[in-house]
This record gives C-alpha cells, sequence and structure tokens, in this order.
C-alpha cells in the first residue's frame, strides 16, 4: 500500500519534486552535500542547508526546535494539539506546523509541503515508511539498532544536529542534558542499583517497558536497573504485555505507571494492581499530570530537562520508607 501511495505521490507532484531535487544521494550535480547522517539505510546526503524541514519521528520536531529550526510540517505522537509540542517547547515556534499522521503520516501532505528534509530517526524504522518518503526528499531515518523507536534523546539530537548542519550546538545541548543528569544522581544517591518497573495502562491491559526505549534509558541514567523480570521477557518490541493474572510481574523496589487512554484512578484503585508488593508498600507512582506523563514519555532533549524537575522528586518521595 505505501508504495502504492508512494507512485501517486510522484505521479502528481513529480514535476515539483524534480525541481527541487529529491533525491536522497544528494542529487547528481556533484557537488559536496552539506551534510551526510549515517543511519539503518545507509547514509544520507543532504545536498544543501535544509529550509523546510519536516519532522515525523518521535520527538524529532522538538529536537529540530532545540537546534533553533522550526519544522514546516510535524507529527503530533502525543496529541498535545496547537503546534504538536509540550509546554517545554512553548513559544519555539513563531508559525504552527502542518500536523501530520504519526504511525500512517499522509505522504500527499508531507509531499504538498516541499520539504528539503525529512526528520524520521525515533520510529518503527519499516522500510516501506522509508522508500516512501525518500522518493519525496532526503529522509534520516532511523540508525542501526533503532526500530521499534528504540533511539535515545543523546542519540537523536546528535542525528537531527549532523543534518541540519549544527553539530557543534548540538553537543552543546547534550552536554548540558547530561549534567543535569549528573545533578540529579548526585542528589539522589539512593537510586543507585534499586529496581524499577516502568509499565502503562491502556485499553487492552498492563505492560512494562524494556531496555533500549527513552523511558528506561531515562531512569537507568538516574541509576535505576529495569525489572529483571520484565527484563527476561524483552522483544524486538518496546514494551511487552503484562496480564492481569500476572501484575506481581510489575514488584519492584520502585513501580512506576501511565495511563494511556485510560484514567489514573483505573490503576490506582484496581485491587490485583494495589495487591502487588511494593505497590502495597507505598513504592509507587502513577502518574495523573499528562503535562508529567508525557515529558517522562517524549524523551526529547527539550523534554527530559523539564522531566528531571518534575519527576525525580516524585521518584524520591516514593523510595523513602
Amino acid at each position: 500500500m505505501r508504495r502504492l501511495v508512494a507512485l501517486a505521490v510522484v505521479a502528481v507532484l513529480g514535476g515539483s519534486l524534480a525541481a527541487c531535487g529529491s533525491d536522497s544521494d544528494g542529487g547528481a550535480s556533484g557537488a559536496a552535500p552539506y551534510a551526510k547522517v549515517a543511519t539503518k539505510f545507509g547514509e544520507v546526503s543532504i545536498p544543501a542547508e535544509p529550509k523546510r524541514v519536516v519532522a515525523l519521528g518521535w520527538g524529532d520536531a522538538e529536537t529540530a526546535l532545540a537546534l533553533g529550526v522550526q519544522p514546516v510540517g510535524a507529527s503530533d505522537w502525543l496529541a498535545f494539539g496547537g503546534e504538536g509540542v509540550g509546554v517545554w517547547a512553548k513559544g519555539k515556534y513563531q508559525q504552527a506546523p502542518q500536523l501530520i499522521g504519526t504511525l500512517e503520516p499522509e505522504y500527499e501532505k508531507v509531499a504538498a509541503l516541499k520539504p528539503d528534509l525529512i526528520l524520521d530517526t525515533k520510529s518503527s524504522g519499516d522500510q516501506d515508511r522509508y522508500d516512501t518518503l525518500k522518493a519525496i526528499a532526503p529522509t534520516v531515518g532511523v540508525p542501526a539498532g533503532g526500530e521499534s523507536y528504540k533511539v535515545s534523546w543523546e542519540q537523536q539530537t546528535e542525528m537531527v544536529a549532523a543534518a541540519l548542519g549544527k553539530v557543534a550546538q548540538g553537543k552543546e545541548l547534550i552536554a548540558a542534558t547530561k549534567e543535569k543528569f549528573a545533578q540529579a544522581v548526585a542528589a539522589n544517591p539512593e537510586f543507585a542499583g534499586k529496581t524499577i518497573t516502568l509499565g502503562a495502562k491502556t485499553g487492552e491491559g498492563y505492560g512494562a517497558y524494556v531496555s533500549g526505549t527513552g523511558r528506561v534509558n531515562f531512569v537507568e541514567r538516574l541509576g535505576f536497573k529495569n525489572n529483571p523480570t520484565i527484563q527476561a521477557k524483552a522483544t524486538e518490541k518496546f514494551s511487552v504485555p503484562v496480564s492481569r493474572e500476572n501484575l506481581d510481574q510489575l514488584n519492584a523496589d520502585l513501580v512506576v505507571m501511565a495511563p494511556i487512554g485510560a484514567k489514573a484512578q483505573e490503576i490506582t484503585t484496581d485491587q490485583l494492581f494495589q495487591a502487588v508488593p511494593s505497590v502495597k508498600a507505598g513504592h509507587v507512582v502513577v502518574f495523573d499530570d499528562k503535562t508529567i506523563s508525557s515529558a517522562f514519555a517524549t524523551d526529547s532533549v527539550l523534554s527530559t530537562a523539564y522531566a528531571l524537575e518534575k519527576v525525580v522528586p516524585l521518584f524520591a518521595e516514593a523510595l523513602k520508607d
């Protein structure tokens, strides 16, 4: 289906695409490319400084904004609405972007924006998705091993900065964020070595996240160790389901849960969940503030600093005896 869509996009906009040189190898002019970025799909060349960026990956728009570039189109993964970004990125757009679909972006809408660069660094890593996008403009897809959204804010910042020709600025952002982590670690030595479960309740039931994903990377940087029982169930996906009959598998020194398409009360009033030993002992955080939960989930270089400020004190309080 995506190949058919790609053909349709090229057929409808072929003239304009040809005019703007959408070949992802940097064009046939022979001139040195403006930037090169290594991805799962090979090295991507950006022929000239991007002027019209479409950011489709999870957190890609916020990363571009952090580097001073305002995407003309962006995917709103957490349904923020408006400009499609959290409060930590408020005021960074002069003009709101065209919002594009997430799992299934509207390729015709992307093409109509006439982008000269597409960012898709944190996404499924699907080959058909990438092939369809690169037919429109040079596309920086996921890095090697970055399938299923397994890309850290640090790696994402490096890739986006490289694509935008802002490598030094990207390094500065990363260094500043690492320093904030170091300060949080120093202030909370009790986190070191503690096990943690990061889970969610959706309309389909309970689940928990595995290493290699943004949420788990965040807490591991703070010194926590992901729940070994959950980690042993890890697949290529970013989370694993946990049946109601096995909710005891969520047990860890600290349990952190987020409602997704559900209400926090559905978790806090669930008797089976409340019976999990660590939950019963009070070592639990259930996000009931959508902004805090979204910051923790977004895992961009901008949202991470906000999450450190808001989430770390909640963890510290919940670990107290």
